[in-house]
């Protein structure tokens, strides 16, 4: 048998080590005229690595979150989690492998902050001694005293605590994979800043694969290892941190003014 050339090999093994992968992905609202939201979106996620989808409002960067999860469904193209098509999963047992942070946090006001955190585990059954573990773990995780806030209800916690919360919530179940959108944006500047260092310093101690939506320079530079920038539903340009203050991209330049303009404050 002919052996595989050395370029042949490495891209083979660059594909095993995908655990998230979009391949010429189209998603369009069937309208009609049907309107395309995301076009020729071809982006591979590896192990460990913090991705950033940054871009302005209606760039297509929820979408994308939520075609990982199967949220929403692909119009063409192929979106594969850890090797396999998104429509060959069950998406029940998908959904419950992935952490998934929102702005709004989304806890259920009528159960507990344990009750909150523990509903997956719940769901998967879970042994009680089992969850009771990983519930002080989660929330140590998050900063915060398992015993002070297992019997509280959301509607007692400001808004920072709940934001923590849902990041326990995500964690609980200890998926390899979390998904945030926009997770610190409906909390004041102040507690928004804490959250990011908090996550930072949480990010480096864990092995997660995390994809971020953000349309904040300053969270994506912080937070991501790699930044992927989306205008009108396609990928236009994507960098390290580091690199990308130096993109040459007209829209990545807008990004990078507009955040020197904020850090200079009113003249």
């Amino acid at each position: 048998m002919r052996k595989l050339s050395t370029e042949t090999n490495a891209k083979a093994a660059d594909l095993t080590n995908n655990i998230i992968e979009f391949r010429d992905v189209e998603y369009q609202i069937l309208t009609k005229p049907p309107r395309p939201v995301l076009s020729g979106i071809s982006l591979a996620v590896h192990p460990g690595e913090t991705v950033a989808l940054l871009g302005r409002s209606g760039s297509g960067k929820t979408t994308l979150l939520k075609l990982i999860n199967g949220l929403r469904t692909y119009t063409s193209g192929t979106v594969l989690v850890r090797a396999r098509p998104v429509p060959e999963w069950d998406l029940i047992r998908l959904r419950r492998s992935i952490g998934y942070v929102i702005q709004e946090v989304g806890l259920f006001p009528h159960l507990t902050v344990r009750e909150n955190v523990l509903v997956v585990p719940g769901l998967e059954g879970w042994a009680t001694d089992r969850s009771a573990t990983r519930f002080a773990e989660v929330m140590q995780l998050v900063g915060l005293d398992p015993a002070e806030y297992a019997d509280r209800y959301p509607r007692e916690l400001s808004g920072g605590q709940r934001q923590r919360i849902g990041v326990a919530r995500a964690l609980a179940a200890d998926p390899e994979i979390l998904l945030m959108d926009e997770p610190f944006g409906a909390v004041d500047p102040v507690t928004r800043a804490e959250l990011q260092r908090e996550f930072l310093a949480l990010a480096q101690r864990m092995s997660k694969t995390v994809v971020l939506v953000t349309h904040d320079l300053r969270e994506a530079l912080l937070l991501g290892t790699r930044v992927v920038l989306l205008e009108a539903g396609r990928v236009v340009a994507e960098a390290s941190p580091q690199g990308f203050t130096g993109l040459e991209n007209a829209v990545a330049r807008e990004f990078v003014a507009a955040a020197a303009l904020a850090a200079r404050g009113p003249s």
